[in-house]
């Protein structure tokens, strides 16, 4: 089986997004861009992935971690010349080339697996190029073919008016031999209105050689570029759109789809019920015959089968709640693991904490897990019962059965089955109150 490798152009300055950050680590779906697209390359399994970097090469490195090799382009002298800084690590490879985009990160594996194998078809094509026909072709390269087969390519800059009247728009993205490759780049020239050296070019020297290069078609959302926060904020409104259908397809139902966001890694289960303004960050997997109420704020959380959680509830990483757990309004959990059918109904933080099945956390109490240097962690065997307004002082366990007394400050273990009751002794003056309003009316009255 023939090999294939991938070069991925991230070397633009991303000047229009007005950041510090890389323009293809701008998040989508809480997720790098770029990771996106080496996501979906990966599942290739690719022999070779090369990113060419330019500005904030050491960004890109930190994000790739190695997962790729990098190679430089400096200075910018448009996508051929982008491509070619990548041919030194190509020695001893001869198989097939994707070459794709940093800021193009929906390409689906699919898309991908359809460029290479039109261009191992019989015919033996030069270049294989991806096409889209998008409603606004805007300042898109053109494509002219005959029967999929090009007969030219043009950048939008240098295209006359009849070949802008041409629907059919080139992505960028391409297939190559890897042997074909880097000998058509070195017949690329920069006599254009850019004094670039232009990657689409190849096309056209392979067809003046006699050689056939042939256009495959995608979705225009598959080839979506991004350059602006404002395209960063409509390729996320797109992907969630697209999400949140696949969510209801799959079997949760959403009350006001509109106003649910995902993460890119979000598991559902089956007869997930998901309320208004809910909101999933990254590493959360749901369950089956799940609730969650409105205005919750989820990441990092395992939640179990016929759990409840919220409203207005928050659960960080490290959170996991078992079987039919409960969650209520005004909770905040983090590295919390809640046993089957344990509650925390309202008003509590629970954080560095395990809490054994059937346990209540009852209103207003806190896990004091920080002393400003060191977490700690705070234990609840099962059955427990925490009563209202009550600190657990970490590290601290709280035994089987055992019950907190409402408004006590526990520091020290309680044993299985017994009651901890931490208050100061409760004084009563009788009529205390009564002279103190007789008081003050007097007060009040000499001074009108």
């Amino acid at each position: 089986m023939t090999q294939i490798a991938a070069i991925i152009l991230a070397a633009g300055k991303g000047t229009r997004m007005k950041s510090d950050l890389h323009k293809v680590l701008h998040p989508i779906a809480g997720r790098p861009m770029l990771m996106h697209l080496m996501d979906a390359v990966d599942a290739l399994n690719p022999a070779k992935k090369v990113v060419v970097v330019g500005s904030g090469k050491e960004q890109l490195e930190a994000a790739l971690a190695g997962s790729a090799e990098l190679a430089v382009q400096e200075p910018q002298h448009g996508t051929g010349h982008a491509v070619q800084q990548a041919e030194a690590a190509w020695a001893g490879f001869d198989g097939d080339v994707l070459i794709l985009y940093g800021d193009v990160p929906f390409v689906p594996t699919s898309t991908m697996q359809m460029m290479i194998d039109r261009l191992n078809a019989d015919d033996n094509p030069a270049v294989v190029v991806l096409g889209f026909e998008p409603e606004d072709t805007q300042a898109y390269g053109r494509i002219v073919t005959q029967n999929d087969r090009i007969e030219w390519m043009v950048e939008h800059k240098d295209a006359t008016e009849a070949q802008r009247a041409t629907k059919l728009c080139n992505s960028g993205l391409m297939a190559v031999k890897a042997k074909d490759l880097f000998p058509l780049l070195a017949r690329v020239t920069n006599d254009n209105a850019a004094g670039e050296y232009y990657l689409v070019d190849i096309v056209n020297i392979a067809t003046q050689d006699g050689r056939h290069c042939y256009v495959v078609k995608t979705d225009p959302y598959d080839v979506t570029g991004i350059n602006s926060r404002g395209e960063l904020a409509a390729m996320e409104g797109e992907w969630q759109a697209r999400r949140r259908v696949q969510a209801m397809v799959d079997g949760a139902s959403l009350i006001a789809p509109e106003t649910v966001w995902f993460s890119w890694d979000t598991k559902l289960g089956r007869d997930v019920l998901i309320e208004p303004n809910v909101f999933f960050g990254p590493g959360v997997t749901v369950a089956d015959n799940v609730k969650i109420r409105a205005n919750c704020h989820i990441e990092g959380a395992t939640i179990g089968s016929g759990c409840e959680v919220g409203p207005f509830a928050r659960l960080r990483p490290g959170t996991v709640l078992e079987e039919k757990a409960k969650i209520g309004n005004f909770v905040e959990t983090k590295k919390a693991h809640l046993g089957k059918g344990a509650k925390a109904n309202h008003l509590t933080y629970l954080g560095d904490a395990t809490i054994g099945a059937g346990a209540n956390i009852g209103a207003g109490t806190i896990t004091c897990n920080y002393d400003g240097y060191f977490k700690y962690q705070t234990v609840i065997g099962e059955g427990a019962f925490i009563g209202s307004n009550s600190a657990l002082i970490a590290p601290v366990k709280i035994g089987r059965d055992a019950i907190v007394a409402a408004g006590s400050a526990v520091s020290r273990d309680v044993a299985d089955g017994d009651l901890r009751m931490v208050r100061a002794e409760q004084l009563v003056k009788p009529g205390w109150a009564d002279r103190f309003h007789e008081t003050m009316r007097k007060k009040k009255a000499e001074k009108k």
